[in-house]
């Protein structure tokens, strides 16, 4: 019997000592319940294994009169450990604990980035922190994190610098819109006489004194025209975002009692007599000047073998030129094809052969057909010039036309009320003379 209470007392012991908590003898229980924010983290009390937080909470038993615990460790995988002085309960009784765990961060490791740069137009020199680094569309790798100065540069452009934030591993995109210099001016034309005709290369504009806007900057021909006076003509700097002035003197035509008649004929090579007197023959190219003519009513002959004769009566002023452009017409009707050269005074007049644009003066059309055609030309701030000339087989032809500028008509001031009343008052003006 004895031996038997001896074996029970001796079980008891080992599987008291098996029991979370119990850290000594004793039969007085009480509870302490540690919470913690992170739920499978382990329980320790002073550095013994209890448990594992579930729910938010571990409570473990513990025995009142055995040994105390005095601290309390909680800790997980991944987390930071927290602990806590422990309080010991009294009999029946239960202590609380509070951890807290905070997930380990770990360091993101820095890394380069880079800069893309575009620009508006392309093309445009990159700078990076004033350094060159080639012509845009541009990458600019391995960059460190951080701000940086990007610069655009390019001819005909304004510089544009802007600030480039870069992130680690992350492409930073630049756009670069370039703004054009101001390339163009003004120019401001008065005269003596005033009223005078503007022509700015050769394309007419208006009449002194006049302003001149959006012109492109840099060299230009500027010609001014008066009736009477002689053409004033100059090369003008037009400056870019500003306006030159231009004054323009016309030196008045000597009066005279002579003229020109400048003779031309297609083919060339025919025999020109004025009143009967041989003056030469016709260029291949070109026209015949005749100079000196006294003005007046004169009779101009043209001959050539193998053409019907041409002649004209013209009539010759003051200072001025008169044309005469002959059409040559073949005894035998003509075949095959020639050429006809196409030239006119100013150049740069547009070409029309049968009413068929062909060209710009001065110009050669080498494949023809032989027989009469009707060439034109056309030229901004000139009269339209309009003749019929003969081509030839196997021979080349000349037009040559010196164009005539086109004196702008003041427009009329009589609003179409002003002049309806006009017409009336004439109506009844008529009919109180007939009563």
């Amino acid at each position: 019997m004895k031996k038997t209470s001896l074996i029970l007392c001796i079980i008891s012991l080992i599987l008291l000592s098996c029991i979370p908590g119990a850290t000594g003898l004793g039969g007085d229980e009480g509870w302490i319940t540690v919470y913690c924010n992170v739920d499978g983290a382990s329980v320790y009390f002073d550095g013994k294994y209890m448990g594992e937080i579930s729910g938010g909470s571990y409570t473990a038993v513990v025995y009142t009169t055995g040994a105390p615990y005095s601290t309390a460790k909680v800790e997980k995988s991944g987390y930071t450990t927290d602990t806590a002085a422990l309080t010991m309960p009294g009999k029946g009784q239960t202590t609380t604990v509070y951890t807290t765990l905070n997930p380990v961060v770990t360091p993101t490791p820095v890394r380069y980035g880079s800069i893309f740069v575009s620009s508006q137009p392309s093309g445009a020199e990159i700078y990076f922190n004033g350094d060159y680094r080639g012509l845009s569309p541009l990458t600019i790798a391995d960059v460190w994190p951080g701000s940086y100065t990007i610069r655009a540069e390019k001819s005909g452009y304004q510089d544009y610098s802007t600030t480039a934030y870069v992130s680690s591993g992350i492409q930073t995109t630049v756009h670069c819109p370039l703004t054009p210099h101001v390339t163009t001016g003004s120019l401001y034309v008065i005269s003596a006489p005033t009223g005078s005709s503007i022509f700015l290369d050769a394309v007419y504009k208006g009449t002194t004194p006049l302003t001149i806007s959006n012109i492109a900057a840099g060299t230009h021909i500027l010609e001014v025209d008066h009736a009477g006076y002689y053409d004033w003509k100059s090369t003008v700097d037009v400056p870019a975002g500003g306006t030159r002035t231009i004054d323009a003197t016309l030196n008045p035509m000597p009066s005279s009692t002579t003229g020109w008649i400048y003779v031309s004929s297609s083919p060339g090579g025919a025999s020109v007599t004025l009143d009967g007197t041989i003056m030469g023959e016709t260029p291949a190219s070109g026209s015949l000047h005749l100079n000196n003519i006294a003005t007046g009513t004169h009779a101009v002959v043209l001959n050539r073998p193998g053409y019907h004769q041409y002649s004209a009566t013209v009539s010759v002023s003051s200072n001025t030129v008169t044309e005469v452009s002959a059409l040559l017409q073949p005894t035998t009707t003509p075949t095959g094809t020639g050429g006809l050269t196409v030239t006119s005074t100013p150049a740069g007049a547009n070409v029309f052969l049968d009413n068929a644009f062909v060209g710009i003066s001065p110009l050669t059309l080498p494949d023809v057909t032989a027989g009469t055609h009707t060439v034109s030309m056309k030229l901004d701030g000139y009269q339209e010039y309009s003749v019929s000339t003969q081509v030839n087989s196997g021979a080349v032809s000349t037009v040559s036309a010196a164009l005539t500028h086109v004196t702008p008509t003041p427009k009329s001031s009589m609003t179409p009320v002003v002049a309806g009343i006009a017409i009336i008052g004439a109506v009844l003006l008529l009919l109180c003379r007939k009563d």
